[in-house]
């Protein structure tokens, strides 16, 4: 399925080198500020081409909005959000109708389907993340102005190479006050100085050696309310994972301490409450990642 969401529903729609990507976004209320402007900050954090990490297709990634406002507000009605694909190369790509790409979708695309797109990965190219993006920029903007939720993912590690002292103090006090400025200052987007330097240096390596290399994104979620998700399958943490496995070739999603937080006993691991300045109930640690249950 192409279509994410119940309250607030996203459709991406496009392939890697078609005429456009973009999104069909339902479920917005009307009557909220929206321009191109909103969306097209994070698109233009997005865009391919920025340095000599990412890939070299060169695509401006200009949004347009083409229904759901009128007049810079939100209408109530599904937002229409397409962005021209400028850089199509579909004649890169004929080699793999007769050898499959390890590791991508070609083959599993002509073994389920009898046919794939000619054009890169189709659907399952990391083009399609265009729509996400925009979608999530409108859906940021909602959670901001309502419940002043803030949102900041970072790189926190590629390859072998780690930010330091990940679930330490003051690892943790990153996490409390990191902003997207401190993160959008290194090309890698890691907001650790020396760590980045490292990771652009494996990055080069890897690429000059015709190779490439993983690595993970960490977010932070701030002043998120209380009581999203719903039991049993809708759990906030369930959707959260739905979403971020569906991101082309991720393999992994931790919540909190993740897998690490088994090498430690109850006693060490579980988040007791207390009382804070303001006299609502808080939890000394957060192990759990902000999500009880």
């Amino acid at each position: 399925m192409s279509t994410f969401g119940k309250e607030f529903r996203v459709t991406t729609y496009g392939e890697s080198h078609c005429k456009s990507v973009g999104c069909i976004v339902d479920g917005v209320p009307p009557g909220m500020a929206l321009t191109e402007d909103d969306i097209q900050v994070q698109l233009t954090r997005r865009r391919p081409g920025q340095s000599n990490l990412t890939t070299p297709r060169n695509e401006k990634d200009r949004v347009a909005i083409q229904s759901g406002c009128e007049f810079g507000y939100t209408l109530g009605t599904p937002i229409c959000l397409t962005v021209q694909n400028q850089d199509q190369r579909p004649r890169d790509y004929t080699e793999t109708d007769f050898y499959p790409r390890p590791s991508h979708a070609d083959y599993t695309y002509l073994q389920k389907y009898g046919v794939k797109a000619s054009s890169g990965g189709g659907r399952s190219s990391a083009r399609e993340t265009v729509g996400r993006v925009a979608a999530g920029a409108i859906a940021e903007k909602y959670l901001k102005e309502v419940y002043g939720v803030e949102i900041v993912a970072f790189v926190s590690s590629v390859g072998t190479i780690d930010m330091p002292g990940q679930m330490g103090n003051e690892y943790m006090q990153l996490l409390n006050t990191i902003t997207r400025n401190q993160v959008d200052e290194t090309a890698v987007r890691c907001p650790h100085e020396e760590t980045a330097r490292r990771m652009h240096e494996e990055i080069v390596e890897c690429t000059q050696e015709m190779n490439s290399t993983g690595g993970i994104v960490t977010c932070v979620i701030r002043n998120a309310p209380v009581g999203l998700g719903e039991p049993c399958f809708d759990k906030l943490e369930a959707l959260l994972a739905h979403a971020m496995l569906s991101i082309p070739a991720t393999k992994g999603f931790e919540v909190g301490s993740g897998f690490n937080g088994t090498r430690l006993h109850g006693n060490e691991h579980n988040d007791a409450f207390e009382l804070n300045s303001s006299g609502t109930l808080r939890t000394k640690t957060n192990h759990s990642g902000g999500i009880q249950g």
